[in-house]
């Protein structure tokens, strides 16, 4: 073993984040020799949950983790997700669905959407949400695992994620973690101890008066950023003028409404509100910007428009848009919302968290800390917030609507440089292009800007090569496959209960 390999890492905070690094690490890291692990957390400090919702990158997680799908489905209440579904964004009385996997097939070497283009400038006005496995069996309530065995089917390249209780997740974290070697420490933090050297963080002080000593930090203490902002100052870089909600209500209610294995956005008069349906009960909440709504307005809005009897009161969070300019400084390495808040309107939360673990298993220091592998963590950490800030300040900026003093601000901010030249590219041509590992895929760059309005002047010349009345025969025949496939699916209700989730039985799409 390296005399300066790393032997004592402490994770000050549990949560979502905090066990997510524990049980990442522990999984990848644990066999080392004399490597040990340690969560501080303490009961009388609340964990943050914003969001329940996630994307298909959350099964390469758990994939990692050995966890099996059907235990963890039944553990966390989970249900299934498709997609998203974004009502009244673009106008009021508008909706369309931001869908997991693809649309249609590429035919003569270009992306499938260029010819649905064409289709439109022929006539055809079908909505593009016709060619989505994902949305059409979403909104029948329907659900399959992918079938890459089926390379015809478009069923081979349906993706999907999780909605779950994000307290059970974290819970079932903890036992995989402890089951690994992780070592939990009740403690509410009081003191920091640096080296007086170098400046790390050499230990931190619990109220109870004992010491945990360490070589690596990572910090997930929420908002706060105890160690990677209090004490070791990594800055913040604030993005609210881009994106204006800094509040935001959350609730749990009693199931009702539609079962569809989707999450809901729907745009309010100063922000939106999702909908997350788990097998107990629905999670909901109000994102909203105080500079445009009371918090007693914001409340009463959330309230009013539940699909159930609310099972608690309304939980306020507030938050600044944006992230810690330097996410790793010396021997501290924020995970979560101590690295930075990005609200959760493409689920992306707990997205952050995991690929800040890869990142961090990438780059796993020794005790010399090497700061060119800290910039280089530093760097793409940032990298990754600006991906998807660009794609986040798309759905405000892309809208038509001007019911409000809120909705004015979005239509007619100024966006950010990669976001204005993603849509100048769409704009004249229907052109995307996916920057380098940038977590959204052309689709779902397509999915948004199609929803949301956003019409190009013309598509790639390719899609000429294909006759009118064959370009129009085949939009047909992907339409009757995808809606024929959607159909033979299981409801999402009948898959839950074949794998024994008991707990309260999803209610049937009518």
């Amino acid at each position: 073993m390296r005399p300066n390999a790393i032997r004592r890492v402490v994770i000050v905070g549990g949560g979502t984040a905090g066990w997510m690094a524990a049980a990442g690490i522990a999984r990848v890291m644990g066999d080392m020799p004399h490597l040990s692990i340690e969560l501080i957390e303490s009961d009388e400090i609340g964990t943050v949950g914003v969001g329940e919702a996630t994307i298909p990158q959350i099964g390469l997680f758990n994939a990692l983790l050995g966890v099996d799908e059907a235990d963890f489905v039944r553990e966390t209440r989970a249900t299934y997700k498709l997609g998203i579904e974004f009502v009244d964004w673009t106008r009021l009385g508008d909706r369309y669905v931001h869908p997991f996997g693809f649309y249609g097939i590429d035919m003569k070497g270009i992306q499938f959407h260029h010819h649905w283009l064409k289709g439109r400038a022929l006539g055809d006005r079908t909505p593009l949400d016709a060619y989505s496995l994902a949305v059409v069996a979403g909104l029948r309530s329907k659900f399959a695992h992918p079938r890459p065995d089926q390379p015809n089917s478009p069923l081979s390249k349906l993706g999907y994620a999780f909605q779950f209780d994000a307290g059970l997740y974290a819970r079932y974290l903890r036992r995989l973690a402890e089951s690994w070697g992780v070592k939990r420490t009740e403690g509410r933090i009081v003191d920091v101890e640096r080296n007086g050297k170098n400046g790390h963080v050499a230990a931190v002080v619990l109220h109870s008066g004992a010491r945990v000593e360490g070589d690596l930090f990572i910090d997930c203490s929420g908002f706060r950023g105890l160690l990677i902002e209090e004490v070791m100052g990594a800055g913040f870089e604030d993005w609210t003028a881009w994106l204006p909600c800094d509040r935001a209500f959350a609730v749990p209610c009693e199931l009702g409404g539609d079962d569809h294995p989707l999450t809901r956005s729907t745009a309010r008069g100063a922000g939106w509100q999702w909908r997350i349906p788990l097998q107990h009960r629905i999670g909901n909440g109000y994102v909203y910007s105080s500079a445009h709504i009371s918090d007693d307005e914001a409340a009463a809005t959330l309230l009013a428009n539940l699909d159930g009897v609310p099972l608690a009161e309304p939980k306020q969070l507030r938050f600044r848009a944006g992230h810690r300019r330097r996410a790793w400084v010396g021997n501290v390495v924020a995970l979560g919302l101590a690295g930075g808040f990005l609200e959760p309107l493409e689920s992306t939360s707990i997205h952050l968290v995991q690929s800040g673990i890869a990142r961090l298993m990438t780059l796993f220091p020794t005790r010399d800390f090497d700061q060119v592998e800290i910039d280089r963590f530093n760097e793409e950490s940032v990298k990754d917030y600006i991906d998807i800030r660009d794609f986040l300040v798309l759905h405000y900026k892309a809208t038509e609507r001007d019911d409000t003093p809120f909705w004015d601000y979005c239509r007619t901010l100024e966006p950010p440089p990669g976001l204005a030249h993603k849509l100048a590219m769409f704009e004249r041509n229907g052109r995307i292009f996916r920057e380098g590992n940038e977590l959204f895929t052309e689709t779902s760059w397509l999915s948004v800007m199609v929803g949301q309005g956003v019409e190009p002047r013309g598509y790639h010349p390719a899609a000429d090569l294909l006759a009118e009345d064959e370009t129009l025969t085949r939009l047909r025949h992907i339409r009757e496959v995808v809606g024929s496939t959607a159909e033979a699916m299981p409801l999402q209700h009948d898959h839950l209960q074949r794998i024994g989730c008991a707990a309260a039985p999803l209610r049937r799409a009518s």
